[in-house]
Formats: structure tokens, C-alpha cells, sequence
């Protein structure tokens, strides 16, 4: 089952994965993880941020970028909890001048390298060739949380992704 926003699931009997990782600026990588994950495990409980309409920051209203942090918060915390938070950082595919790039990305990615440490919160990270900063996210991760999987493709990403649901099941 796939969740975005703004629909909420609030009672699970699965796990659910969270795709975290760059919207704005960044390839839609988000369907074909969808698809790697439901290939493999079609009963997964999937959420995307991404919204089936295209949008910028700079077009949210108020209202509707409250309705997104939430929805994110809300999924991300039911993945950390019962699920995996996977992280995607796709390289940027289109330079957006008023916003750095995956800038949301980065603090989710920090905040979750915490939730891991102290909560034991699984996570899987995918890296792609070309994300910038990478080098500096492989070794802290390195040094304080060695056992959090780093791939470089999408598809290795979703694939333990599913094997991690799996072993929890």
C-alpha cells in the first residue's frame, strides 16, 4: 500500500518503509523505489513525500507546507518505530537557486543518524554517485553507526530495505 500526502494511515498491521531523500531539484526517484519495494514485497506499507502534483516551496501556502512537515513527521516517526526509514540521496538533477540543495534531506538524514543511536531506529542509506557531501556522510556514519547499510544504487537500497521488514516480521 502506498501512503502520500496528505492521506494518513494511522493503524498499521505492517511495517512501513519511508522513502526519505531529495524532492526538489532531484530526479523522481521516488516511483521507482516504489516499484523496486512492491516487486519484491507487494504487502509493504510504502510512504512518499512526494505529492502526485509538482510543486516548489515557493508555491506551498502556508497551510499546505504545515499539512507536508506533518505528514512527513507523523510517517517518518511510524517507520523509525515499527518500519525502516530509508534514505535515497539522489544526485541533484536541476539547480533551484533560492533553495540548497536536499536541505531538508540533510536534517531528516541527521536527525535519524540520532534516532538510530538512541533508539536503535532502522535505517538504510542509499548514496548516488554525484550527491554532493557524500564523502562526509559515509564517515560519520562510519564512526558512529557502522552498522547502518550505505549502497550506491536505488534498487540495493530498496532491497534491504525489504530484507530488514522482512527479518522483523
Amino acid at each position: 500500500m502506498i501512503i502520500t500526502p496528505p492521506k494518513y494511515l494511522y493503524k498499521y498491521d505492517k511495517p512501513l518503509i519511508f522513502l526519505a531523500g531529495p524532492i526538489q531539484g532531484a530526479p523522481k526517484w521516488h516511483q521507482k523505489a516504489m516499484e523496486y519495494i512492491s516487486k519484491r514485497e507487494p504487502d509493504i506499507y510504502i510512504a512518499s513525500p512526494r505529492r502526485p502534483i509538482e510543486s516548489h516551496s515557493k508555491d506551498f501556502p502556508k497551510a499546505m507546507y504545515e499539512e507536508q512537515v506533518d505528514w512527513e513527521t507523523f510517517h517518518l516517526r511510524k517507520a523509525g518505530n515499527n518500519g525502516v526509514v530509508m534514505f535515497w540521496l539522489a544526485k541533484e538533477e536541476e539547480h533551484l537557486c533560492e533553495r540548497a540543495y536536499a536541505q531538508t534531506t540533510r536534517f531528516e538524514l541527521a536527525e535519524w543518524k540520532m534516532m538510530h543511536q538512541a533508539h536503535k531506529s532502522k535505517l538504510v542509506i542509499g548514496i548516488e554517485e554525484g550527491f554532493t557531501n557524500a564523502r562526509y556522510i559515509r564517515r560519520r556514519f562510519s564512526q558512529d553507526c557502522p552498522n547502518v547499510p550505505i549502497y550506491s544504487t536505488l534498487e540495493e537500497t530498496c532491497a534491504k530495505a525489504v530484507e530488514i521488514i522482512k527479518k522483523r516480521n
